[in-house]
């Protein structure tokens, strides 16, 4: 830690919410598909914790029209700009007394918050699409509001959609389609603001089980359903350690290839990438990740996004927990392994002071805290937790954590304090204050872990070690090998491959054009460090259809690296308007573009 930052205060936010707190918030939309916009009315309501005269909300780039009171009278307000990462604040004078406000406004067409798509860029090919991604701090790009995890709201919603479509939010969502095109929403428990999600699109329904089921686009419907039919296991395999499902029902909705994220937590309408639907579940552990927060991130929130590593550790754990349980124990000893993997990666290429779990992004984009340290560090302390408490004690310890910081945001501190009045008491002869701290503000993995192993795998260092003495690809024995075996056969070969042997691995086992979107993805970053050009065409392919940024990210970077510099210009040029306007942010800053 540094002295230089309050680790109470959230950097990213402009909002006044220790003096005055937005708990609710009445929304009013219209959708403008011409216009690429939204028209809306914002009716936020506060409390009053300490004197303030004006109220402080975070907008980016929105077109503030009128401001006033909950009986019409205008109040006075003006909107100045913070940053290039912020955007502006918005600031309301309420006087003493008042506690809610009505704003009008209307968004940008190039709201980083929202991706707006035209037929052309959907399944159907007929109907335009909208939909959203607020986290970390772009619901301020369609909302006028405090855009802090600390400010948790509930939220009512109108929602007015052309003729034809279908809007959901984060809210409980019905599978009726209005006559009209207004759709009514109602999410009664706190959610943090980086929750907020709509989706507006042809979207057809169908359930999973009596609480959970999937809304897409129809031609998409019946593989999505299949692939993720055992949503209702995992809910209740999470309930049986974490608890009721506080949030009623678990729906899903299956967004186009733009979805920059692999699933993104929406309470009640979790987002999901369609690069999931591989035929055979076996990238389904996202569902179950998506799943997990809905009590370590939904339940349970970082108060900054310093402490993401509070959301996305514990759920990282707890997604291989739910594998084990549904899909088995070497499918989660696999998953894990690759993680591991990936953060090995990771802190090879990361400076040493951003190798902590709190990432200390404070001043910087709250982006940059979603990285390997966050997810997989922050992982495998939690499961060494469980290896030094034994299960049964460590699901009772994240049982009670859940139930006792429900419906709260927490920092890190928090949780050491926590941890120190219960773990450390009540374990005190399995681990101690120091070995926690050296989990939590060290750099890079404590000296005395140990990564994960499965037996599973040595067959495929096997195959590797045969590949690096010669052997032909139809000599290697595959006909067993899960998608993660693939996945760590590819992270497992030489930096320096032949041509001859990438063409023999391509033509035995077509590669090139694998459906699954995980091995393609680590098939082209070997195939670019090593120059092997054949596999240029369908990578450009595979860039201009899919714009996950996990898959995005890498493969950019590994061409920059190679010095395809013609090539990736290319490529970006024809794939980034197909990109949601985070992803092509970040983008732009990376490649220099």
């Amino acid at each position: 830690m540094t002295s230089k930052w309050d680790v109470q205060h959230d950097y990213h936010s402009s909002a006044n919410t220790d003096a005055l707190c937005v708990h609710h918030l009445e929304l009013n939309i219209v959708v403008n598909f011409d216009l690429q916009q939204l028209n809306g009315v914002a009716r936020l309501q506060f409390t009053r914790k300490m004197a303030a005269l004006s109220l402080v909300l975070d907008c980016r780039d929105l077109i503030i029209e009128d401001v006033t009171d909950s009986d019409a009278n205008v109040l006075s307000h003006y909107v100045t700009d913070v940053n290039a990462i912020l955007g502006q604040k918005l600031v309301i004078d309420v006087g003493e007394h008042l506690t809610e406000v009505v704003i009008h406004y209307r968004t940008s067409p190039t709201a980083q918050g929202l991706q707006w798509l035209t037929p052309e860029q959907t399944l159907g090919k007929k109907l335009p699409y909208l939909f959203s991604q607020s986290q970390p701090i772009n619901a301020r790009s369609w909302i006028p509001l405090q855009d802090t995890p600390k400010a948790r709201i509930t939220f009512n919603a109108t929602v007015t959609a052309p003729q034809g479509l279908r809007a959901v939010m984060s809210a409980e969502n019905t599978p009726e389609l209005p006559d009209n095109g207004v759709f009514e929403f109602c999410m009664n428990k706190p959610i943090p603001t980086h929750l907020l999600a709509i989706a507006v699109g042809e979207l057809s329904f169908q359930a999973t089980g009596h609480r959970s089921g999937i809304y897409t686009e129809p031609d998409m419907l019946a593989a999505a359903a299949k692939e993720f039919e055992d949503t209702e296991s995992m809910i209740l395999m999470a309930e049986s350690i974490l608890g009721p499902y506080a949030w009623g029902r678990y729906d899903m909705i299956v967004l186009p290839p733009s979805f920059p994220f692999g699933g993104m937590e929406n309470p009640m309408l979790a987002f999901m990438t369609p690069t999931l639907i591989a035929g055979d579940k076996s990238l389904v552990s996202t569902v179950a990740h998506e799943l997990a927060h809905s009590w370590t991130g939904n339940l349970v929130s970082n108060a900054t996004w310093r402490d993401l590593w509070l959301n996305e550790g514990f759920t990282t754990y707890f997604t291989n927990r739910i594998v084990e349980a549904i899909y088995g124990r070497e499918q989660a000893e696999l998953e894990w392994v690759i993680e591991y993997g990936r953060l090995q990666e990771e802190i090879e290429s990361t400076p040493l002071a951003n190798q902590t779990l709190p990432a200390n992004v404070q001043g910087q984009d709250p982006n940059l805290a979603f990285n390997r340290f966050t997810y997989d560090k922050a992982s495998m302390f939690v499961h060494e937790l469980e290896s030094r408490l034994g299960r049964p004690a460590f699901d009772r310890f994240l049982f009670g954590y859940v139930e006792h910081f429900s419906f709260r945001a927490i920092t890190t501190e928090t949780f050491i304090d926590y941890a120190t009045q219960t773990l450390l008491v009540e374990h005190h002869d399995k681990l101690t204050l120091s070995e926690l701290n050296e989990w939590v503000y060290g750099q890079g993995l404590p000296l005395w872990f140990k990564g994960p192993t499965s037996s599973s795998l040595d067959k495929v260092d096997l195959a590797v070690e045969a590949i690096v003495k010669g052997a032909l690809a139809s000599e290697l024995l595959v006909s067993d090998w899960l998608v993660h075996h693939w996945q760590y056969f590819l992270t497992q070969l030489p930096l320096m491959v032949s041509q001859v042997t990438l063409l023999d691995l391509d033509e035995t086992f077509t590669l090139t054009n694998s459906p699954n979107a995980e091995i393609a993805c680590d098939w082209y970053r070997v195939a670019i460090r090593n120059h092997y050009d054949p596999v240029l065409p369908a990578l450009s392919d595979y860039l201009c259809r899919i714009g996950r940024g996990k898959f995005v990210r890498p493969l950019f970077v590994e061409l920059q690296i190679a010095g395809y510099q013609q090539e990736l210009a290319e490529i970006y040029t024809k794939a980034r308007a197909g990109y949601h306007p985070s992803l092509q942010i970040q983008l732009d800053n990376l490649l220099n573009f």
